[in-house]
């Protein structure tokens, strides 16, 4: 599952538009967030860490990972 994907499961959660996140991301920031700038981010996969940070915040989510230790030789 992509991050466009996620999000959306985690706006559709919550009951909240890409609008409305749009505008609580403003908000919380101090940057100018908008639908569409949010959607491009996302379609282009350029959104960043902090940004998905910040989506988590707003939607009361957690961002974890788990390393794989085989993968990292150990």
């Amino acid at each position: 599952m992509d991050t466009r994907d996620e999000v959306k499961i985690m706006l559709t959660s919550k009951r909240m538009t890409m609008t409305e996140l749009a505008l609580k991301m403003s908000e919380l920031s101090g940057k100018n967030y908008s639908q569409s700038l949010i959607s491009h981010k996302l379609k282009s996969d350029s959104l960043r860490y902090s940004e998905m940070k910040l989506i988590c915040k707003i939607l009361g989510y957690r961002i974890y990972i788990d390393f794989d230790e085989i993968r990292l030789g150990k």
